[in-house]
């Protein structure tokens, strides 16, 4: 009989009959005396291992369903939160929507109604700011093409070469991250 090491574990330890996946059987021409009992022995075991197979195999088809609905739960509330994230940017809006409407039902002057646009402007100001929208400075500031869109180089000696000395229309940043850069003239000295 083999006495070797399998797996590191002596022959002996093991079954003298038959391993069911690594041994062969063994050479020695005695299958008749202690077969029987190996036989039964090795096939109730081979029972317990499939159960345990069915058990592992049942809770992996588990594990995926789970892992599955989890996924497209986690995908729904993701598509639900880019629908409705713009929610809060509306409702600040809101009152000042409101407020332009009160101002074109109302019948007065040039005077009231410069002072009602005005208090629109403010509040639409505010709302932007709560919402980390805030306008880029460029007027005075010198040209930075990051922040700052050249419409037109204006020849002056009265400022410094590549300043900007007029806004066109006013940019905004959303934090850190640039909305819309700020259209504008820049001076551009003679001579240079």
């Amino acid at each position: 009989m083999f006495m070797g090491k399998v797996n590191g574990k002596s022959s002996e330890a093991k079954n003298a009959g038959l391993d069911v996946e690594h041994e062969l059987p063994s050479g020695d021409g005695d299958e008749t005396a202690g077969d029987a009992g190996g036989v039964e022995t090795s096939e109730s075991e081979l029972e317990k291992v499939k159960a345990e197979r069915d058990s592992l195999l049942d809770r992996l088809a588990r594990a995926q369903a789970e892992f599955d609905n989890a996924r497209k739960r986690a995908g729904k509330e993701q598509q639900e939160s880019r629908d409705y994230a713009i929610a809060d940017a509306i409702k600040s809006l809101l009152p000042v929507i409101d407020s332009l409407e009160r101002a074109l039902q109302v019948k007065s002057d040039a005077a009231e109604l410069r002072s009602g646009v005005e208090l629109i402007y403010k509040q639409l100001q505010a709302a932007l700011a709560k919402l980390s929208v805030n306008p880029i400075v460029a007027k005075g500031e010198p040209f930075d093409p990051r922040l700052h869109e050249a419409i037109e180089l204006v020849e002056t000696s009265d400022v410094p070469d590549h300043q900007v000395i007029e806004e066109l229309q006013r940019g905004y940043k959303l934090k850190d991250r640039l909305l819309r850069p700020a259209m504008v003239k820049v001076a551009k000295n003679p001579g240079r």
